[in-house]
């Protein structure tokens, strides 16, 4: 993954969270030692806080939080709750607006109207768009028929930090990811082929916005 100055800074507990956050969905693909080394936190402190047993109400706090910093992130940070409420209710996500309200002030996200942009998609020079075969019509009747590509920043002390992911339109869950300090076209195919080598589908539609990082 590359040298790296930290993500966290010393004393920050908030970010050392979302670094434990981090590291708990991603150990299956990369291990603690590098990902603690990456982040600037120590694997004790890791395996401390995996141990607590957070609530079913926390557990879907933080899912429906993943899904608001995504949407967050596509907004370039320009998103307040109005649109990202909107956005899940499109998404077939229905919950209250106070709920996205509370999570979206605890997480520091706030909408505004100018920001510096950083861009997660830029077409290559003279490249054809690739045929747009869902039709912009998003939905699935099975696993691994539809999957849609996403890329998403951090802003961290140590400047940006991003993912990119392979989505399961049917199930909602991410079946391949990669995470790197540069967002270029091979950190989108290395979550392609995480998802392919562990999902191995027959005939599936994958999905982008027609990138090229």
């Amino acid at each position: 993954m590359g040298k790296s100055r930290g993500l966290v800074r010393p004393g920050d507990r908030n970010g050392t969270r979302q670094g434990f956050e981090f590291m708990k969905a991603n150990q299956a693909t990369w291990p603690l030692a590098t990902m603690a080394r990456l982040l600037k936190v120590s694997r004790s402190g890791f395996h401390a806080w995996n141990q607590r047993r957070p609530s079913a109400h926390a557990l879907r706090d933080m899912d429906l939080l993943a899904r608001i910093r995504v949407i967050y992130a596509r907004s370039h940070g320009t998103y307040g709750m109005p649109r990202i409420h909107a956005t899940l209710a499109r998404q077939g996500i229905h919950v209250g607006r106070k709920r996205v309200t509370r999570l979206m002030r605890e997480a520091g996200l706030r909408g505004v109207s100018r920001r510096r942009w950083v861009k997660t998609t830029r077409r290559a020079l003279g490249a054809r768009p690739a045929p747009d075969l869902v039709q912009r019509h998003f939905q699935a009747d099975a696993p691994n028929r539809l999957w849609v590509a996403d890329a998403t920043y951090i802003p961290t002390a140590a400047g940006f930090f991003y993912l990119a992911v392979v989505l399961d339109v049917f199930s909602r869950r991410i079946v391949g990811w990669a995470m790197g300090s540069y967002l270029r076209t091979e950190l989108m195919l290395q979550a392609l082929d995480m998802a392919l080598a562990q999902r191995r589908p027959e005939d599936v539609i994958h999905h982008s916005d027609q990138g090229c990082q």
